[in-house]
């Protein structure tokens, strides 16, 4: 009887990393990536190849075929799980093993107990990528909702932002320091729409009660997300939406209706409306193109001055009350002035695009590099600031 090896054997150290790339949950197959000096013998005592061959063995790229026993018992072997392996470089073993939590799990914890560190995928992207921005850049990829995102996420993945910052550093260290303040209020300019390249703009939608908020939802997203019913005070909390707007993506908030009332439960409703808008991207305020304009209505305008003012239910005969303010005017049921609102709020959230391969700060890490390196400049600390864009392209650290 061949004594099995020790549970846990440090001679690997912590230098070898085992990370699950693929998403969590079932799948037809799941990748495991092993890296790190000491990775390929970690993966060859659990892998076992036909014919005795070992993995060491195999050229970099190959695929091979075997099975993964976690007793690493090679005298007596369990029956084992169909596993497919690559070297994808000498020190990086890619497994690829049946998408089910347990398969994935049961590799995970073989490893872990030869030694091995689990990360996760977002602190391995960082042993693979050359620099911080890029690993950021890489994270932010898979967390991209549309493809406007992705594009301009794809372009900062490719050295946009790196060459930027790069300009930036050069225009310090010749003494170009106009120059260089320009260039990062450019990248600060740019900011606010990087930032929700992975966070969607906020639009919230409010109203007094029955003045067709939810359908109004309902009609921008394409299908029956909110409630709908001609009695007020039905939307008792903020129902939301995921979208594109112009390939943005953004959240739609449908809220209750705001007035005062004695129920509880709609009054914690209207609470919470307006807790919503004091963090809304865009607020678009509905009106009812049917009925007077009242001093309620002035003062919800009031309180938000820089919001879309918009009048629905156009498609019914409107009533041309006195103080009603410009806005757009839509029919939730007709669709009429639907895209001329998708555009106002468009042109709200990102009234600026960046063309393709320009350079935009898309984290909140690199964000406040950008200001602390203007600051610095502005008091005329120019090692500070220096300082500051040498952070932004240093390699990534765990």
């Amino acid at each position: 009887m061949v004594d099995s090896p020790p549970s846990h054997d440090l001679s690997l150290g912590a230098s070898v990393f085992v990370s699950v790339l693929t998403p969590p949950g079932r799948a037809a197959v799941a990748t495991v990536a092993v890296e790190g000096e000491g990775a390929v013998a970690a993966v060859s005592r659990f892998f076992h190849l036909a014919r005795g061959r070992q993995l060491e063995d195999i050229p970099v790229r190959r695929i091979v075929y075997g099975e993964w026993r976690a007793d690493q018992d090679r005298q007596h072997p369990s029956v084992g799980e169909g596993v497919v392996v690559c070297r994808m470089a000498p020190q990086r073993v890619e497994v690829h093993a049946h998408g089910g939590r347990a398969a994935v799990a049961n590799i995970v914890a073989s490893l872990v107990s030869v030694g091995c560190q689990e990360i996760a995928w977002q602190d391995w992207v960082k042993t693979a990528e050359p620099n911080a921005l890029a690993a950021e850049a890489r994270v932010a990829l898979a967390e991209a909702r549309t493809q406007r995102a992705a594009a301009i996420l794809l372009d900062q993945y490719r050295g946009a932002l790196a060459r930027a910052v790069e300009e930036i550093s050069q225009d310090l260290h010749v003494g170009r320091m106009q120059n260089a303040s320009q260039q990062l209020d450019q990248l600060l300019d740019r900011a606010p729409l990087g930032l929700h390249l992975t966070r969607p703009w906020r639009i919230v939608l409010a109203g007094r009660p029955n003045v067709g908020k939810s359908s109004l939802i309902n009609a921008l997203v394409g299908y029956q997300r909110a409630i709908v019913h001609d009695q007020p005070g039905v939307t008792r909390d903020v129902v939301t939406a995921a979208t594109a707007l112009d390939g943005w993506p953004v959240e739609l908030a449908d809220t209750a209706g705001v007035r005062e009332s004695d129920d509880p439960l709609e009054a914690a409703g209207v609470a919470r409306t307006r807790d919503v808008l004091q963090t809304a991207d865009v607020v678009a305020l509905v009106f009812d193109a049917t009925q007077d304009w009242t001093a309620d209505d002035a003062a919800l305008l009031a309180a938000k001055p820089g919001a879309l003012v918009v009048h629905n239910k156009c498609d019914l005969p409107s009533i041309a009350a006195s103080g009603r303010p410009a806005g757009i005017h839509v029919s939730a049921v007709t669709g009429l002035g639907l895209e001329e609102l998708k555009l106002a709020m468009t042109a709200q959230m990102a009234p600026n695009p960046p063309l393709p391969g320009a350079a935009v700060p898309f984290a909140a890490r690199q964000v406040g590099l950008l200001h602390e390196a203007q600051r610095q400049l502005t008091a005329q600390e120019h090692a500070a600031a220096q300082d500051c864009l040498q952070r932004l392209l240093a390699p990534a650290s765990l």
